[in-house]
């Protein structure tokens, strides 16, 4: 699975997380390295750094900045599967900051 020049949007989160509906992520990749830059909501700007498996699954680490001045940070699982034709990507996360809770979230391609 290619994720190159791909946006995401918030779709679903625990209540531990910051990433919301307003939340968007802008995806590049290159072989299996994948980064995105996010930002809206809760989070003022914030980056993921990661690979790419053969099954389309991603694995990364992420840090941002909230709204609150707070650096954030923690590290993610996404396996992608689609809901009426949409991409979406169940995440399982975990912060490295914080009280180092765990989390799951849903981000769906923003299609233009």
């Amino acid at each position: 699975m290619n994720y190159n020049d791909r946006v995401f949007q918030g779709k679903s989160n625990s209540e531990n997380g910051e990433v919301s509906g307003q939340t968007q992520f802008h995806y590049h990749q290159c072989g299996d390295s994948v980064w995105a830059d996010y930002s809206g909501g809760e989070i003022v700007s914030g980056h993921l750094q990661g690979k790419v498996y053969s099954d389309g699954s991603l694995e990364f680490v992420y840090h941002h900045e909230n709204i609150k001045g707070e650096l954030m940070a923690g590290k993610c699982r996404s396996y992608p599967h689609y809901v009426d034709g949409n991409l979406v990507l169940k995440e399982n996360w975990q912060w490295f900051t914080g009280d180092q809770t765990t989390g799951t979230s849903e981000v769906e391609e923003v299609i233009e």
